[in-house]
């Protein structure tokens, strides 16, 4: 069965908002002056929790990878106590994945959210239901962009492994591809167009209603 994967934060929904609400709830508890922007920091909230952290100590002066990880865990319950106060799906997303459902293709996901906190926002969302498979950075000993996750998220959602690709939103998603040896498409709903572009990826899409053209070129 042909299969598409998706990644979940910036590319299925906008979780920035959440993301950055649980990280500047850690540098009021550190008691720095630092904060990310929802709007203005969107890009970096959707890269991860360490990187949120980094920056935001990178701007109060205090570069400090120990400190990251220490405070990594209280980001993660931070996150957990209210991951669906402002993430939204992006539009046209549930209608798109209905689309390719009923068209014959296998969906799933596969993340670097650990599993549960990602399990969690979907059921939220209420679109659980509507992927054969979700892996998390967890699920496995390793993550994005090793190919192993992408390839259990094929396997758990019945695709066939040489009819699969992925839709993401960054780097780490194409060099997941590129190590698979699929096609990527990349979304450009936060930073644009153009830096997904550079990444050069076999499609860019500006909107989910472009998605299934695109999955048709490309696996059929």
């Amino acid at each position: 069965m042909r299969c598409v994967i998706f990644d979940l934060d910036g590319t299925l929904a906008d979780t920035s908002g959440d993301l950055v609400a649980a990280a500047n709830a850690c540098f009021e508890g550190m008691g720095v002056d630092a904060r990310l922007d929802a709007a203005t920091d969107a890009a970096i909230a959707l890269r991860g929790g360490r990187p949120m952290l980094t920056e935001g100590l990178a701007r109060n002066g205090r570069v400090d990878a120990a400190l990251v990880e220490a405070w990594y865990p209280r980001l993660l319950e931070n996150y957990g106590e209210a991951l669906h106060v402002h993430t939204e799906m992006y539009p046209g997303a549930i209608e798109t994945i209905e689309g390719l459902r009923r068209a014959g293709y296998a969906v799933g996901v596969c993340t670097n959210k650990p599993f549960a906190l990602a399990q969690t926002l979907l059921t939220s969302l209420g679109v659980r239901d509507l992927f054969g498979s979700l892996i998390g950075a967890d699920t496995l000993p390793v993550r994005k962009p090793d190919p192993a996750p992408f390839w259990a998220a094929v396997d758990g959602a019945g695709g066939g492994r040489g009819t699969a690709l992925l839709v993401g939103d960054t780097d780490t998603d194409r060099d997941t591809a590129t190590a698979a040896g699929v096609p990527c498409v990349l979304v450009g709903f936060v930073g644009g167009t153009a830096p997904m572009h550079a990444l050069s990826p076999e499609a860019v899409i500006e909107r989910f209603e472009d998605l299934p053209p695109a999955v048709t070129r490309l696996i059929g």
